[in-house]
């Protein structure tokens, strides 16, 4: 009976630490993802880019900066809010880097533009890096110094203090890649197919090939524009 009782206490014994291993892995897990919150206008072509960089695990759509609470699209698009359209990037930083996703950003948008973001104007389509301390805010203020000197033109991109973020509506979130048909004046198409002739039609990447080409900017940060 003693045997079966030690039995018994080593095998919850085993299960617990089982269990705190478990735990803990996932709390080292949890601890490797980091946000970089940015604002490059559209939403849905910033979620795009970075999407597709390895490391990063997810880009969420929404709006930050203002002082509207729980605003809405046609609250923040209309003006007044002070909110931006921006993105939170969760990114395993033994992956890629918050410098690099940096460098990155700095150049899928259009940092020279302090009216808005390629066709998108409005103070909602304007571009920003949103920080939550010294350590972040260097690292920005350090990223946008290298982009001024590789591009020979002023930045306009501010530095800002992390603000409430707020999730964009769920029809926002992925919408590159969403295959319900959406009606526009191109006819009922899919929303893949909508963002796309949006994407060209607003002339984002030709303007970022125009301003950023091959020979003014790192290679990583040049490979990973659309089109290349």
């Amino acid at each position: 009976m003693i045997w079966r009782l030690n039995d018994v206490k080593l095998t919850i014994l085993a299960v617990a630490m089982a269990a705190g291993l478990g735990l803990q892995s996932r709390v080292v897990h949890a601890a490797e993802e980091h946000v970089l919150t940015v604002a490059g206008g559209c939403f849905w072509c910033v979620e795009a880019d970075f999407e597709k960089v390895p490391g990063v695990r997810e880009v969420v759509s929404g709006y930050t900066g203002g002082t509207t609470q729980n605003p809405s699209y046609k609250q923040v698009t209309g003006g007044g809010t002070g909110h931006y359209e921006a993105v939170q990037i969760h990114f395993d930083p033994a992956l890629v880097s918050r410098d690099t996703l940096l460098s990155m950003f700095l150049r899928s948008v259009d940092p020279t533009d302090a009216g808005g973001q390629f066709c998108d104007r409005g103070e909602s389509y304007r571009t920003a890096i949103f920080v939550s301390d010294q350590a972040e805010r260097a690292l920005a203020v350090s990223a946008v110094s290298e982009a001024e000197a590789q591009l020979g033109q002023a930045v306009v991109t501010p530095v800002l203090p992390a603000a409430t973020f707020y999730p964009a509506e769920a029809y926002h979130q992925d919408y590159y890649k969403g295959d319900n048909r959406v009606l526009t004046r191109f006819g009922p198409i899919k929303q893949s197919d909508a963002y796309e002739r949006y994407r060209e039609g607003c002339g984002r990447d030709q303007r970022l090939r125009q301003l950023c080409g091959r020979r003014r900017c790192p290679p990583a940060a040049a490979a990973s524009l659309p089109g290349r």
